[in-house]
């Protein structure tokens, strides 16, 4: 039998995962072979904090939450009868709902049937959905969806301007876990109005996802909305995929859900397993040994970053929804006992082979700051493929570009690991979403840092709302002086946030950029002299 080094740590290493259709390949990381065995005590533990996490332990001290996705595929681990019945319930529902939109039963205020979804919501109340739904939906789903995930107010006009009159025949469903969210509200505020301006009952047509008793469950509550489903304190947005923000609109796609909650369940079981290794008797562990790779590329500090490469359209999305799994969790500016460490994992990406027209080229002879993660799917198409040239298709170009990147990238002395699915289905894609959840949580608890909090953000929201209540100081005094002009230090000086002079100046630039706000700008040769007047 041939042999070379590279082969047979080839097949020393690689985790082959029937039950889900995938193979992960760490062989062209770089590992020392005594690697795995030296960190089999730190996985013990990390997989017994997550045996933990499953069974209901407290995963966010600060607010007293249990952090529960898990159970939402198999609603048999919730450590309580009520967590159970309203996994179960929700499910139920979801699926009553989808099916009752296609059988036209709920139907649009003109009496014809919905054909378009619009999902309002930013973060995990969006990602997940859109990867779905690019993943899986076909030409001949019922529903089309479309995104509203900002507060950007072109972004508004420039989706319901393309709904046009289909507005009326439109879904739209808004997903926020508190009701609070701001982006969230502002874009539902701006479709409602739409919808009237169109003579349409925005009530009759929305349909909230969110925690029962928020802001916006009462709102759904007092203006009828056509219906209602719950959120919990314990689903994390970005692990909120396999709950109503994610299943109901691929249910209203016509995506098998039941398949992609079961390849979710089963990844879930493969990866509660403490073996490392792989062999023709055991299962290795497919989001351990990924949790490892990430420890081993970066020190267990996140010096690499992790650069997503799917060789197919489909998993486009795959980058920028690990992007927020993965930098949302992991990035922490202090551990569990409270020392300031910093830690994070960079994730970026695209897609194969327009990768190698795009930063491949720094990736092979640029800094050598990174690991590639491959995945690729073997299926290339359901029907027959065309030969472009003698006995060669397109997926074999596509799997011939994969395997050269790749071999580039080792000779180049770059580590990368490949991910392999047999295809794309719901239920391979319930399993490989599953299994980068587990590598998180896994990864966190390697490096002792919370995964299932993220302060950074509250954060932001924070100094937004400053930045707003700032604002409405500045118009208050423009419009006591309206008619005169003032530059943003005077301005600044009297409303007595001197030392806020630059935020004011970038406020007042801001508005006079919009004219519906009134504000002039009277340009100076010095751009920060300029001066500003209420009209």
């Amino acid at each position: 039998m041939s042999s070379t080094p590279l082969w047979d740590r080839y097949r020393r290493h690689l985790c082959c995962c029937d039950s889900i259709g995938l193979t992960l390949d760490v062989s062209r990381m770089r590992f020392p072979e005594g690697f795995l065995d030296t960190m089999a005590d730190p996985l013990d533990r990390a997989l017994d904090a997550m045996d933990a996490l499953e069974g209901g332990a407290i995963a966010n001290p600060d607010e007293q939450r249990m952090v529960g996705h898990y159970w939402l595929r198999n609603p048999t681990l919730a450590p309580s009868d009520s967590i159970r019945k309203d996994i179960d319930d929700s499910l139920g529902r979801i699926r009553d709902f989808a099916q009752a939109v296609h059988r036209g039963e709920h139907r649009a205020q003109s009496g014809e049937p919905f054909r378009h979804v619009v999902i309002v919501g930013i973060g995990g109340s969006a990602l997940g959905p859109q990867l779905v739904g690019d993943a899986l939906a076909t030409a001949a789903d019922s529903l089309t969806l479309w995104f509203c995930d900002n507060t950007d107010p072109d972004g508004f006009d420039r989706l319901l301007d393309r709904l046009g009159d289909n507005l009326g025949r439109t879904l739209t469903l808004v997903i926020s876990k508190s009701g609070g969210t701001k982006e969230t509200r502002n874009a539902m505020v701006e479709i409602a109005d739409r919808y009237r301006k169109r003579n349409v009952s925005f009530p009759s047509c929305a349909v909230a996802v969110t925690c029962p008793g928020s802001e916006l469950d009462r709102l759904a509550i007092d203006e009828s909305w056509l219906t209602r489903f719950p959120l919990w304190d314990w689903v994390g947005g970005r692990t909120s995929l396999f709950s109503a923000v994610g299943l109901l609109p691929a249910a209203l796609q016509g995506i098998d859900v039941n398949a992609l909650l079961a390849g979710a369940a089963e990844a879930d079981r493969l990866t509660r397993n403490r073996c490392i290794s792989v062999g023709d008797d055991q299962e290795g562990n497919p989001a351990a040994l990924l949790a490892l790779m990430w420890y081993y590329a970066g020190d267990g500090q996140g010096k690499r970053d992790m650069v997503i490469l799917p060789y197919k359209d489909r998993l486009a999305l795959m980058g920028r929804y690990m992007q927020q799994l993965v930098m949302e969790s992991l990035g922490k500016r202090v551990d569990r006992q409270g020392r300031t460490v910093h830690q994070g994992l960079t994730v970026y990406g695209n897609k194969g082979s327009t990768d190698q027209h795009a930063f491949i080229q720094q990736l092979q002879e640029g800094p050598d700051d990174f690991f590639a993660t491959f995945v690729e799917v073997l299926r290339d198409r359901t029907g027959k493929s065309l030969h472009v040239e003698p006995d060669v298709t397109s997926g074999d170009y596509l799997h011939g570009f994969l395997m050269g990147t790749r071999e580039s990238l080792y000779e180049a002395g770059r580590d990368s690991i490949t991910i392999t699915l047999d295809e794309l289905s719901p239920h391979r894609l319930g399993a490989l979403i599953a299994v980068f959840e587990r590598a998180v949580g896994i990864y966190a608890e390697l490096i002792d840092i919370n995964a299932y909090h993220q302060p950074g953000v509250e954060a932001g929201k924070r100094a937004a709302a400053k930045t707003l209540t700032l604002q409405g100081a500045v118009m208050s005094h423009l419009g006591a002086h309206r008619g005169e002009a003032l530059s943003a230090d005077e301005v600044a000086d009297a409303i007595e946030r001197a030392e806020q002079a630059e935020d004011v100046y970038h406020i007042l630039v801001h508005l006079s950029a919009n004219p519906d706000r009134r504000v002039h700008r009277h340009p100076a040769s010095v751009p920060t002299e300029s001066r500003f007047s209420l009209e």
